[in-house]
């Protein structure tokens, strides 16, 4: 490898959104995730309800359609 292109590994905290908090090895000093073991449904077994729409039900709730 190329000295000087890489660049430093430090320690890292990564931030969810549901509070928890851990460290852990990457290139950037802090990171905001919006899921993480903790409160991620595959892990917790639980539905986390999601409020988003595809976009044909958009358009056709927009312009009232159906």
């Amino acid at each position: 490898m190329k000295k000087g292109i890489h660049p430093d590994y430090v320690e890292t905290t990564v931030t969810c959104a549901c509070g928890e908090q851990f460290t852990t090895g990457s290139t950037k000093k802090n990171l905001k995730v919006e899921v993480c073991s903790k409160c991620h449904p595959f892990y917790t077994g639980k539905q986390r309800t999601v409020f988003t729409t595809g976009r044909v039900e958009r358009f056709k709730t927009k312009y009232g359609l159906e």
